[in-house]
């Protein structure tokens, strides 16, 4: 299994000192985002891993494969990921770079059945309490229905009548799973124009857009409900958590 991690984005929400840094290259309590997801993900048997960095590769681990996104100013997280296509393949878990999570996790994600599964979070609202600067409206929800299927991804869905969680920005795939995806994303690289679910077009979309891509076009997408210690880091508020829960 290997594992693809989107790091072209830098840290220019969180602090000038971060402002031209990769967010995995940011320091949480002297080990940067990046070495704690390597340690998981190794803790796991997972060290086959490919990172998507900016123009300018910062990072100096040399057993990690590199690609660069040149042009990451065009993009957003999934134009990124299009940059890496050629990895799509094999068993793999794509993730955020901005996330820090504890090695159960990984394990529930691993644990759940699926070909294309999503690791989210039902007790996710906990998290947003005094988080002024990431309130609750750019939350990555996802709503499911009493069978916990999932019918939309997107940032601030209202309703009040089903379940709503949160998408941590961690993906499972198996071989085939991997397969599927890669297959809709070529098919969309020739085929589609113009806005593309909730951005401005497929360079400039998000993950959760070619999460909802995939459901809309019956393929199904699983929930990995995972219970454990995880959290963002967006904003100096977001940096300032995490140095309390991860020590």
């Amino acid at each position: 299994m290997k594992t693809i991690i989107i790091a072209a984005g830098k840290g220019q929400r969180i602090s000038d000192e971060f402002k031209d840094m990769p967010k995995s290259l940011i320091p949480i309590n002297d080990e940067t985002i990046f070495d704690r997801q390597k340690n998981v993900f190794k803790n796991k048997n997972i060290s086959n891993m490919v990172v998507i960095t900016g123009p300018e590769n910062k990072f100096s681990d040399k057993n990690i494969t590199y690609v660069q996104d040149k042009e990451n100013e065009k993009h957003d997280i999934l134009g990124s990921l299009l940059v890496a296509k050629e990895y799509l393949n094999d068993e793999l878990i794509i993730s955020y770079s901005d996330i820090i999570f504890e090695d159960k996790i990984i394990q529930q994600l691993l644990d759940t059945e699926g070909d294309i599964v999503i690791a989210v979070d039902l007790n996710w609202k906990i998290a947003y309490e005094g988080r002024t600067e990431h309130p609750l409206s750019e939350a990555e929800n996802v709503l499911l229905n009493n069978k916990n299927q999932i019918l939309k991804i997107k940032k601030n869905i209202q309703n009040n009548n089903q379940i709503i969680g949160e998408f941590l920005g961690l993906i499972k795939m198996t071989e085939k799973g991997s397969r599927m995806f890669l297959e809709k994303i070529e098919d969309l690289e020739i085929n589609h124009r113009g806005p593309f679910h909730n951005a401005v077009s497929l360079e400039k979309g998000y993950l959760t857009d070619m999460i909802q891509e995939l459901i809309d076009s019956s393929i199904e997408v699983t929930p990995s409900f995972i219970v454990g210690k995880w959290c963002e880091i967006d904003t100096k508020q977001d940096y300032e958590r995490a140095k309390k829960l991860f020590v």
